[in-house]
């Protein structure tokens, strides 16, 4: 997902890394909150979070934990974790800018394609195009990986594609590691006023670390000193 937070933050959200609680800013929302290191991550290089905040991760009495944690003044705008949540919340978050006139202001929520298969995800889409949200933009982590192993829901006959299009919703599918795709993908997704959007990035969970390329040992796992030096290795010889 990293490719896609670098597209948002780089070049499609509109946010004041000076002012994180700008009234006029785009919200970002990581649904798939397991996620959060690269949420971070991302945060940091693009300067809305410093150095020794990032550098409190998962130490005692950190705002930083494995999970977000809504915090406005670090620029985490709401808590998540239990998988289904960030698209309803996203929702009501759009409406109400909507309510507040706010006809500039867009909400984009990450998800997983493991987290479609929670039915709350579906209840929000339905919803979210009832109501016509055309300022909420969904994007969907399609690795074809869950935590216990391949999303067999997606790969058959059942079309993640189809589905969405079947809520009424405005669907692109993209190479989510092609920045440009991405970036014309998101362009698309703002122009269309009257009905959300979802950009369906096909993604290789680990990709560019060969020992973690599609292999769902490292949905959780951890670097090591040996695997660090194993991945630096790789990089030096690309």
């Amino acid at each position: 997902m990293v490719d896609v937070l670098t597209v948002l933050y780089g070049q499609v959200m509109n946010y004041k890394a000076s002012d994180l609680t700008s009234p006029d800013r785009d919200i970002f929302i990581l649904s798939k909150g397991h996620c959060v290191l690269g949420y971070y991550s991302t945060m940091n290089v693009f300067g809305l979070m410093t150095d020794e905040v990032l550098d409190t991760f998962q130490k005692d009495g950190s705002h930083l934990i494995a999970h977000p944690v809504k915090n406005l003044e670090l620029g985490i705008e709401s808590s998540n974790g239990s998988l289904g949540q960030g698209l309803s919340f996203g929702l009501g978050v759009a409406l109400g800018m909507r309510l507040d006139k706010q006809e500039s202001r867009s909400v984009y929520v990450m998800m997983g394609d493991g987290e479609c298969n929670e039915g709350s995800v579906w209840e929000s889409a339905a919803s979210a195009a009832e109501f016509e949200a055309g300022n909420l933009i969904a994007i969907v982590d399609v690795n074809g990986l869950r935590n216990d192993g391949e999303n067999f829901t997606y790969n058959g006959s059942v079309d993640l594609k189809s589905v969405w299009e079947s809520f009424g919703w405005h669907v692109q599918e993209v190479d989510g590691h092609d920045h440009e795709e991405l970036s014309t993908a998101f362009d698309e997704a703002k122009s269309k006023a009257d009905k959300p959007s979802v950009i369906l990035a096909r993604t290789v969970k680990g990709r560019g670390v060969s020992f973690m390329e599609h292999n769902n040992d490292w949905h959780h796992n951890r670097i090591t000193a040996k695997t660090y030096g194993q991945i630096v290795e790789e990089w030096e010889r690309s």
